[in-house]
C-alpha cells in the first residue's frame, strides 16, 4: 500500500483556503465599489437640477 503524501494534502488545503479568502476579498471589494458608485452620483449635483 502506498504511503500518504501529507505534504501534498497540506498544500491542497492551503491553496483551497487561499482561494476562498481571495474570493471573499473580491466580493467585499465589489460591494464597496458598488456602494461607492451608488453614493457618488447622490453627492455630485446633477446637470439637470440647475435651472
Amino acid at each position: 500500500m502506498a504511503k500518504p503524501n501529507y505534504s501534498f494534502e497540506k498544500r491542497q488545503r492551503e491553496l483551497a483556503k487561499q482561494k476562498k479568502k481571495d474570493e471573499k476579498d473580491a466580493k467585499k471589494r465589489a460591494e464597496r465599489e458598488a456602494a461607492k458608485a451608488d453614493a457618488a452620483p447622490a453627492d455630485a449635483p446633477q446637470s439637470g437640477d440647475i435651472e
